[in-house]
């Protein structure tokens, strides 16, 4: 069983400048996920790759002991390049450079580090024992329902629920929804050949973490990632 375990972290964020090499807790972000991919190859097997376009961000990969000659191309660099696209990139690459196929790609992403390995084990177990599914990623209870208290506004100006088909008097009484927190996606080889776009398909799983777990989009989100973690407020380790 061949893996591929995808990093992918561009340069010029816009949110947080520098934010998958700036410090948190006195680690540079994209460490975490470095350190979780190393963890996850010395458990299951798997080869590291990491697709970026900058230097400082090559650099700091190095100190962690991901080396890449890999260079993202610039037509996959601005803000409307697509995940998926950028994955499928670094995957032919490396097959190439390899002289193999992947059976799975597991992405782990830099702005979202709080899982465990326990978590992408299970994870990669439950798709594995799914011969349909093409992919499984990792999902937050949701803190609004669209069937109960998310609304948006109609062409006629007026407020009304997401999710119209049937009435729901609680949250409790509605469906359960999720958040996709973006912490990491486990892919058949298979997913990429189909041509997907976007890693939601007709043979998606999903895999609900039962601890915190949020994306790091705002200064707001790095600077309370890192109070709790200074404060071993986790619960966990990543």
């Amino acid at each position: 069983m061949n893996i591929l375990l995808t990093i992918c972290a561009r340069g010029g964020s816009k949110g947080i400048p520098g934010k998958n090499i700036k410090p948190l807790n006195g680690v540079p972000l994209i460490g975490y996920s470095i350190k979780m991919a190393q963890k996850i190859a010395a458990k299951l097997g798997g080869q590291l790759a990491l697709s970026t376009d900058s230097d400082e961000i090559r650099n700091a990969a190095s100190q962690f002991g991901l080396n890449t000659d890999y260079n993202r191309p610039e037509s996959l660099s601005g803000d409307s390049a697509g995940k998926i696209d950028v994955i499928h990139h670094l995957i032919t690459y490396m097959e190439d450079k390899a002289n193999c196929e992947f059976d799975y790609i597991i992405d782990l992403d830099v702005t979202s580090p709080m899982r465990t390995l326990e978590d992408i084990e299970k994870a990669f177990d439950k798709l594995k024992g799914n011969k349909e599914a093409l992919n499984i990623f990792s999902v937050s209870p949701a803190s609004r329902n669209p069937y109960f208290n998310m609304v948006e506004v109609n062409d006629t100006g007026y407020a009304e629920v997401v999710k119209k088909t049937v009435s729901f008097k609680s949250r409790q009484s509605a469906p359960k929804v999720y958040d996709m927190n973006a912490s990491f996606y486990i892919y058949r080889r298979k997913f990429f050949k189909d041509d997907h776009r976007i890693s939601t398909t007709d043979k998606s799983l999903a895999f609900v973490m039962d601890h915190h777990c949020f994306d790091i989009d705002h200064l707001v989100d790095f600077t309370i990632m890192d109070i709790m973690m200074r404060e071993n407020l986790l619960g966990f380790e990543i």
